[in-house]
C-alpha cells in the first residue's frame, strides 16, 4: 500500500478564509435580509485597465491567424515580458538581466513551487503574523519552521535574531496581514543577516505598488547585497487586478550560489521540466500593465484602494483605535476594543453590523487581539462599512 504524505496530517484542520466563508454563509442563510459588507479576502473590486484589456483582446486575436499563432511559451516567460519586468525594475535603478526574471501563474503558487530549490532538511524562518501559506507550504514539505513574533513594541517590523539559525527567511513588505513596511536600514540588517549565516531570504512583493513614501524600498535589490542571497516574488494580482487571469513573476539573481549550486540555473531546470509556461494572451496582457499607459491606468485604480484606507483609518482615529498599515498597503491591521479575541470582534462585527474582516489569529499565535481590514472593497461600501463601525465602537 502507497504512504501518503503524512506531514498533510499536521495542517490545521481548516482553512483561515474557509472558516470565514463558512460563518458568513451561516450568518445570510439565518438572515437572508441581510447585506453583508466584505472587507475580509484580499479580493479586488476594481475590473482590469483598458490598456490590459486592449492588450488581452489583441492576443485573443494573434491566436485566430496562423501567423501571429502561439503555441506553448517558453517556460521561464515571454521575452517580451520578462524585458518589460527588468526595465520596470530599472526605473527603480535596480539592474537586472531578463533571464533573471521568471514569469509565473501567481505568486500564491511561486511560494510554494520556489520551495523545490531547498532540501526537505532546511529550516524556514516565518515572521508572525504572517500569510498562512508560508507556514503550511512548509509543514506539507516537512520542514522545520521556526516563528519569529513580532508585536506593537516593533511596529510588526522585528529585526533578526542572531541567536536564531534559519536557512530560509520569510519577509513580506508591505506586509500581509499588517500593512507595515520595512525601511531600507531595516531591510539591510536583514540582508546583513542572510549573507552572514548562508540563508536565502524569500521576499513577498506582492504589494509594492502600494507604497507611496518615497524613502521606503519597492524591491529588495534596492538594498546592497542582497542579489547574493535574495529571491523576490511578486504578483500582479493586487497591482493590476490580475486575480481571476493569474499572473506573477519571480527574481532570481544568477550571483546566488549555494553548495555550489545556482539557484537561477536551478529554477530554469525546475520550470523547463514542470510547467509548459503561462498563456501568451495572459502575458500580452501582462505587458501592456508596464507601459506608461498602463502604469497610469492601474495607479488610478490604486488610488481608489488607498482612498479606502483613509476612510478607514479616519474612522479608527476617530475612534482612538490602534491601527498600523493603510498608508503604503491595502490592509489595515487594528486592536480589537475592549479585549476582545480575534474572533469575538468578527462575530460581533457580522452579526451587529455586518462587516466582515479577517481575525488576527488566523496569521499566527502573535495575531490574537488583532483583526485586519481589506480596502479592495468598493468605495461606497467602504464609506457605509466605516459609518457601522464607528457608530458601534462609540457604544
Amino acid at each position: 500500500m502507497i504512504t501518503p504524505n503524512m506531514h498533510y496530517a499536521d495542517l490545521k484542520d481548516s482553512y483561515l478564509f474557509y472558516n470565514i466563508a463558512q460563518k458568513t454563509k451561516a450568518y445570510l442563510e439565518a438572515n437572508p435580509d441581510k447585506r453583508l459588507y466584505r472587507m475580509g479576502i484580499g479580493d479586488v473590486s476594481l475590473p482590469l485597465c483598458d490598456a490590459v484589456i486592449k492588450a488581452l483582446h489583441e492576443g485573443v486575436d494573434d491566436q485566430a491567424t496562423k501567423d501571429n499563432f502561439h503555441g506553448y511559451m517558453p517556460e521561464c516567460g515571454a521575452p517580451f515580458l520578462r524585458e518589460a519586468i527588468a526595465n520596470y525594475y530599472a526605473e527603480r535603478k535596480v539592474t537586472l538581466a531578463p533571464d533573471e526574471v521568471f514569469v509565473s501563474s501567481g505568486a500564491s503558487d511561486e511560494l510554494g513551487d520556489i520551495l523545490d530549490l531547498f532540501d526537505r532538511s532546511s529550516t524556514a524562518l516565518v515572521i508572525e503574523p504572517a500569510y498562512p501559506a508560508y507556514v503550511d507550504a512548509n509543514v506539507m514539505a516537512g520542514r522545520r519552521i521556526v516563528h519569529l513574533s513580532s508585536g506593537e513594541e516593533n511596529g510588526f517590523l522585528p529585526m533578526p535574531d542572531d541567536s536564531i539559525d534559519a536557512d530560509i527567511l520569510y519577509i513580506c513588505s508591505p506586509n500581509n496581514p499588517t500593512g507595515a513596511v520595512f525601511s531600507r536600514e531595516q531591510l539591510k540588517c536583514w540582508v546583513d543577516y542572510a549573507n552572514e549565516k548562508g540563508s536565502v531570504i524569500l521576499f513577498d512583493a506582492a504589494y509594492e505598488a502600494f507604497i507611496e513614501d518615497n524613502e521606503l524600498p519597492h524591491s529588495i535589490f534596492e538594498i546592497e547585497g542582497a542579489r547574493k542571497c535574495a529571491i523576490e516574488i511578486c504578483s500582479l494580482s493586487k497591482t493590476a487586478g490580475f486575480t481571476g487571469t493569474r499572473l506573477g513573476y519571480t527574481v532570481i539573481p544568477k550571483d546566488i550560489t549555494r553548495n555550489g549550486m545556482n539557484l537561477n540555473s536551478m529554477w530554469v531546470r525546475n520550470r523547463t521540466t514542470k510547467t509548459n509556461g503561462v498563456s501568451y494572451i495572459i502575458q500580452k496582457g501582462g505587458a501592456a500593465v508596464f507601459t506608461p499607459e498602463g502604469q497610469e491606468q492601474i495607479h488610478k485604480n490604486i488610488a481608489i484602494y488607498k482612498n479606502n484606507a483613509k476612510v478607514l483609518m479616519e474612522a479608527l482615529d476617530e475612534l482612538g483605535i490602534w491601527y498600523c498599515g493603510g498608508k503604503n498597503a491595502p490592509y489595515i491591521w487594528m486592536k480589537c476594543p475592549d479585549n476582545m479575541s480575534s474572533w469575538e470582534f468578527f462575530d460581533y462585527l457580522l452579526n451587529e453590523i455586518q462587516v466582515v474582516g479577517t481575525p488576527g489569529e488566523g496569521f499566527g499565535a502573535c495575531g490574537e487581539g488583532y483583526f485586519r481590514f481589506s480596502t479592495f472593497g468598493s468605495p461606497e461600501d467602504t464609506v457605509e462599512a466605516a459609518r457601522r463601525i464607528k457608530e458601534l465602537l462609540k457604544k
